[in-house]
């Protein structure tokens, strides 16, 4: 998820409201953070 705080936009997990990288200047740059942590929460493990 995607959170605007006074010193820029953050990313969190959902669960545990942890920290996954920020402060990002824009939102763009957060979703794009956001897009590589799913990917590699979804990749096949081998």
């Amino acid at each position: 998820m995607i959170v605007k705080r006074k010193k820029g936009y953050y990313v969190l997990s959902e669960k545990t409201r942890r920290n996954l990288g920020g402060p990002y200047k824009t939102r763009e740059e957060a979703v794009k953070r956001l897009r590589q942590v799913e990917y590699f929460k979804h990749l096949e493990k081998k």
